[in-house]
């Protein structure tokens, strides 16, 4: 007998801020839909235990996408006559164009790293339309992690994204989940993880934005691991401090990619963030 996982890809065709995309996308579960958002340079691979989780899909549908130039999805047409940069409109654009087209209603919008990022965008701006944000490694402003090196025609891209990414994970987390992120971040296009971290430490600033969010309106929940030297639990606390009502975590034991590098510990932060949404 096949041993068949409950998930299934597809591709939407999607219009978002003037032009087309291909975005690949993968779902399983019923309920509420919960939209997860990957890291700079990687896609949504790293939410496959999130996916297989029946305790999290028997209550939710996620949706993992991922973002064009990453994992499967294409850059649009005309992609090699500019440099690629993210920016935070078109991030944002991306996320409610995609909840829109596939008619989510009130979805649970979660992200890691620069997807914990503009999620507080998200809820600063359309708060009205979802249920709560759930921001892994969270900061409102993050600068300082640009550099040439990553994407120089000395350096191999892939190998460079992949170590300069593995130290940020927990000293204890199983060396099977840190080799997984490391494998996924190894597979990135050329330039695309330096274009997010543009987008993150150079167009990104949220500090004022996140005091319109009403946690009445729209519940907020903010995970941070302790070892985190790059979003740090600090950073994260100050953009709890400004969203009254917020619910803040230090995920003890945990570094920057929670959902890939140590899912069995982190599965009962989630849980227990994920029952306050419902």
């Amino acid at each position: 007998m096949a041993d068949l996982e409950p998930v299934v890809g597809r591709y939407l065709n999607l219009e978002s801020g003037g032009r087309s995309y291909r975005i690949f996308y993968e779902e399983a579960g019923t309920g509420r839909p919960l939209i997860c958002l990957h890291t700079a340079g990687a896609d949504s691979r790293q939410f496959r235990h999130v996916l297989n989780d029946p305790e999290i899909t028997d209550r939710f549908r996620v949706l993992a996408f991922d973002l064009p130039f990453h994992g499967r999805s294409n850059p649009p047409d005309g992609w090699w006559l500019e440099k690629y940069r993210l920016t935070t409109n078109v991030y944002l654009g991306l996320i409610r164009d995609f909840w829109r087209a596939l008619g989510l209603e009130r979805p649970v919008v979660m992200g890691c790293s620069m997807g914990g990022a503009i999620v507080l965008k998200v809820a600063a701006d359309h708060q009205d339309e979802i249920a709560g944000i759930v921001g892994l490694e969270s900061t409102a402003f993050a600068e300082g992690r640009d550099n040439d090196f990553l994407h120089h025609p000395a350096i191999h891209g892939g190998e460079l994204a992949a170590c300069y990414t593995y130290g940020l994970n927990g000293p204890d987390s199983p060396e099977e989940g840190c080799r997984e992120n490391w494998w996924y971040y190894s597979q990135s296009g050329p330039g695309v993880y330096k274009g997010d971290v543009w987008y993150y430490c150079e167009d990104w600033d949220a500090r004022e934005d996140i005091k319109r969010i009403d946690t009445d309106r729209c519940k907020v929940s903010l995970l941070t691991g302790e070892y985190d030297y790059s979003a740090t639990p600090e950073m994260t606390r100050q953009a709890a401090d400004s969203i009254p009502g917020c619910r803040f975590t230090v995920m003890r034991g945990i570094g920057h990619f929670p959902m890939v590098e140590n899912y069995g510990l982190f599965r009962g932060y989630l849980l227990e963030e994920l029952a306050s949404m419902v």
